[in-house]
């Protein structure tokens, strides 16, 4: 699911969930733990959180002052059996579930499903690692470690696209191994996927039961709204993953793992993983009303009440509803491991191939959503900024930053020129001057519905139309009516790009009409009213890009994406030459002192 993503997600104490186990790298003590394959419902039979047990502060304490503590598999064993291995010499690698974008020179880069060399996991949040001759601190729970440790670095793809290597003929030659040792790892990889799912099952019931079934029951502390803001659609993502599980469990061959098939329920299930969608959407929403709700010591006092009767392990709420983000992102990466070690006369080998395709689909849509969905913030807090505005927000039709730019604009029939500041979004062409000495702060001027437009490549010459010489100029004439816009760049280049992106405008219309693109009424309301916010009365408003340096400066960043970022930042004024227009007036001051 691009750079990321641009997700403001709170920083965690632990990330079991964020990593696997791989073989190898069990927890000290630990044996690994595999759950019972039957999925129930069951019921919560732990004592309700009402009045007649006493406070939430005492409950808290009783739990505290009895010493209960409850162990699992990962965590702090986990970390510490990693180091371990690193001090005792081994070679610890891990794949990266999304992008991290960085510009600290002390960081780490990296694409998802790149490897990574583990140096050093001391740090539970920020492990130190290498790809390549590049070194540099990366955050954990962006990575997930990998299932097979044994397998050499070198014949190991840094990248799998599409599912495939590079030369898929030398097959089992190429890793040096015999067919039984290729099994293994596919066992390796099938027990992953089983176990992980079932773990993430007893996750997601310990979050409904343990947590949204008692908030129910305490209506005097939140209302329906709070929980659907809170929680989401996780109750759906539990009921859709216990029927995925069970699909899971009749295809595992518990005998022959590796001869398990279980390709076709990815594929049964891809339509439905679109339901993670939402969750995304909303996860950010969430993070903000559990950080309000923190400040109040009742519900902390309750969400750690919630969490020990449930018997789950110590992480804070916010961690525990990262977990759907982190595994919808997991799954194009198990998916790339288990077809790597499927032989293409596997049985199983052409569905886990579509599997792939389809699961990096379902990410890449969810996280286009998402990116959409955090952009009209930015678009909303651009509008604020304006001088002058006039009509309909931007966010009414509009939710996309397609490109920026200086153009001279053309007006008849005078052929009148005017420097402007045009922006570029989904179904409109916004136009804005800039003031005469504050060159970061715009006026609104006008704007133009592209819905009703067509492009029109003007040759270097005299134009017919306007009577007049031009270069490196275009058109924008309207279908229903003579209305005529004339457009002139700067250079040949800049002309190419503003051509470029008016098709992919039109492109991105037709994609949202697809797939069903929308934003609700709400989230329009919300995102102007926190612009609004932003900006106090009476202090001039310029057109900077703070957003865009906070969110690169942060140590958590929000959630990456996988696709290549559009435009989306392009709010800030072009670099231009500093104006030399107050040395010029001080030159001509007669008095000097």
């Amino acid at each position: 699911i691009t750079s990321a993503v641009a997700f403001d997600i709170l920083p965690l104490k632990l990330h079991p969930f964020s990593q696997s186990t791989p073989t190898g790298l069990d927890c000290v003590g630990w044996k690994r733990r595999v759950s019972s394959p039957v999925i129930t419902d069951g019921t919560l039979d732990k004592t309700a959180l009402t009045d007649d047990v006493g406070s939430e502060e005492d409950l808290y304490e009783d739990f505290r002052s009895s010493n209960h503590r409850y162990g699992h598999p990962g965590g702090g064993g986990e970390q510490l059996a990693i180091n371990e291995l690193i001090s005792d010499g081994s070679v610890v690698y891990a794949e990266a579930l999304w992008d991290h974008v960085t510009m600290d020179d002390q960081e780490l880069g990296f694409k998802a499903g790149d490897v990574i060399e583990v140096m050093d996991a001391t740090n539970k949040e920020w492990w130190w690692g290498r790809i390549l001759d590049s070194e540099g601190w990366f955050p954990a729970s962006f990575v997930r470690l990998r299932v097979n440790q044994d397998e050499p670095m070198e014949d190991y793809p840094l990248k799998v696209e599409g599912g495939k290597e590079d030369d898929s003929s030398c097959g089992t030659r190429r890793f040096g191994m015999g067919q039984s040792t290729k099994d293994q790892m596919r066992t390796n990889v099938i027990n992953e996927i089983i176990s992980t799912e079932r773990d993430y099952i007893k996750h997601l019931k310990d979050i409904c039961e343990g947590y949204i079934k008692q908030c129910r029951k305490r209506a005097d502390m939140f209302t329906e709204e709070q929980l659907k803001t809170i929680f989401g659609n996780i109750e759906d993502i539990y009921r859709c993953q216990k029927k995925f599980v069970k699909a899971l469990e009749k295809k595992f061959n518990k005998d022959h793992p590796h001869l398990s098939e279980v390709g076709s329920c990815f594929l049964e299930y891809q339509t439905e993983f679109q339901i993670y969608s939402e969750y995304c959407n909303n996860h950010p929403n969430a993070c903000t009303e559990l950080s309000r709700l923190a400040k109040v010591n009742k519900y902390v006092y309750f969400f750690e009440a919630c969490r020990l009767l449930q018997k789950m392990i110590d992480i804070s709420l916010d961690g525990f509803l990262l977990t759907p983000v982190q595994k919808i992102c997991k799954y194009p990466l198990q998916l790339a491991e288990l077809l790597k070690y499927t032989n293409p006369q596997h049985r199983d080998f052409k569905d886990v191939e579509a599997a792939l395709n389809a699961m990096k689909n379902v990410a890449r849509l969810i996280n286009e959503r998402k990116r959409r969905l955090e952009n009209i913030d930015k678009i909303a807090q651009w509008q604020s900024s304006i001088e002058d505005w006039e009509g309909e927000d931007v966010l009414v039709r509009s939710s996309e930053l397609i490109y920026s730019g200086e153009l001279t604009k053309i007006s008849p029939p005078q052929g009148k020129s005017q420097q402007r500041m045009f922006f570029l979004f989904d179904h409109q062409l916004v136009c804005c001057k800039k003031d005469l000495l504050r060159r970061d702060i715009l006026y609104y001027k006008s704007r133009i519905n592209m819905d009703d437009m067509e492009i029109v490549d003007v040759e270097d010459g005299k134009d017919k139309d306007f009577n007049m010489s031009v270069k490196n100029a275009f058109k924008l004439h309207c279908r229903e009516s003579e209305e005529v816009h004339l457009f002139c760049a700067k250079k040949p280049e800049q002309k190419q790009r503003w051509l470029k992106a008016f098709e992919n405008e039109r492109r991105q219309v037709q994609l949202d009409q697809e797939t069903g693109f929308s934003i609700t009424e709400v989230q329009k309301k919300q995102a102007m009213l926190n612009a609004s916010k932003q900006h106090h009365t009476g202090k001039p408003k310029a057109v900077t890009r703070p957003y865009y340096d906070f969110l690169m400066r942060q140590k958590h960043p929000t959630l990456p994406t996988t696709l290549p970022q559009q435009q989306v930042f392009m709010l800030a004024e072009p670099k231009r030459k500093p104006s030399n227009f107050w040395q010029n007036i001080s030159r001509l001051t007669p008095f000097r002192k």
